[in-house]
């Protein structure tokens, strides 16, 4: 774990379900993309932990599956 550099807090390490969760809907990775109106790339990089969501795209991406963000999003162990 890091510094962030502002006021001593480590950095958070963030796991997902994103990819389980399409995967039950049988969309790809550009489905997926176009209904989140972001790009392949970005989901790839949040299915693969390169990438944390934004916070408004975590509701977004919560309020498609109808699921609650912590039930997506959690620190990882």
């Amino acid at each position: 774990m890091g510094d962030r550099g502002y006021g001593g807090e480590s950095e958070i390490r963030v796991k997902n379900r994103v990819r389980d969760l399409r995967a039950e809907r049988e969309w790809s990775q550009a489905d997926l993309a176009d209904r989140l109106d972001v790009s392949r790339q970005t989901i790839n990089a949040l299915e693969t932990g390169k990438y944390d969501p934004s916070l408004p795209l975590a509701f977004k991406v919560a309020a498609l599956f109808k699921r609650r963000i912590e039930e997506i999003f959690f620190p990882e162990k």
